[in-house]
């Protein structure tokens, strides 16, 4: 069973699995299926807010898109919510890359 297959299964179950949700965004970006991953990260972040990976990676996918405007929100997003749970390695990763946004 592929891995995308495998995470979708266990949302079935258990379709509140923040790591389930994470990991099937980051293989949806990984294969290069961008919309389907911004959707997961969105759904993610929907349900909680203070995931700080997934605004992260969320960013990034927007940035290998090209939808810059879009990537520095959620950078920003992410930023105020690393700040918020003092999450310093975080924040200071999304401060670098908007950094490579300018």
């Amino acid at each position: 069973m592929d891995r995308v297959a495998m995470l979708k299964e266990i949302l079935e179950q258990a379709p509140e699995d923040a790591f389930a949700r994470y990991g099937l965004a980051l293989e949806y970006a990984n294969t290069g299926q961008t919309a389907e991953a911004l959707r997961e990260f969105q759904n993610l972040l929907t349900k909680n807010p203070d995931y700080v990976p997934a605004y992260q990676m969320g960013g990034q996918t927007l940035m290998t898109a090209g939808r810059n405007d879009e990537a520095r929100a959620m950078l920003e997003k992410g930023i105020e919510c690393a700040i918020r749970i003092n999450n310093g390695h975080a924040r200071s990763e999304m401060e670098m890359m908007l950094q490579d946004l300018e």
